[in-house]
């Protein structure tokens, strides 16, 4: 069984989408990469969220549910 990840708020924030670093958002504790998605572009969600943050305050206000996450690849615990 692997130890899962622990990301410190400083590596959540370096992983801003930006300059070839991957995208990472915090919801609920767990950090996710959404590197992947088109809709994470350079970092930016929607041109309303940015990448290297703890969205979780603002997933309420969200059109979608969190289950959007289950597309994503979990990273870690936010520490």
């Amino acid at each position: 069984m692997t130890q899962e990840r622990k990301i410190t708020q400083t590596e959540l924030a370096e992983n801003n989408g930006k300059n070839g670093k991957p995208a990472y958002i915090a919801l609920k504790g767990k950090v996710y990469d959404v590197s992947n998605s088109a809709f994470w572009m350079e970092g930016d969600h929607m041109g309303s969220h940015e990448a290297g943050k703890d969205l979780t305050s603002e997933i309420e206000l969200a059109p979608h549910a969190e289950d959007v996450m289950k597309r994503t690849v979990l990273v870690g615990t936010l520490v």
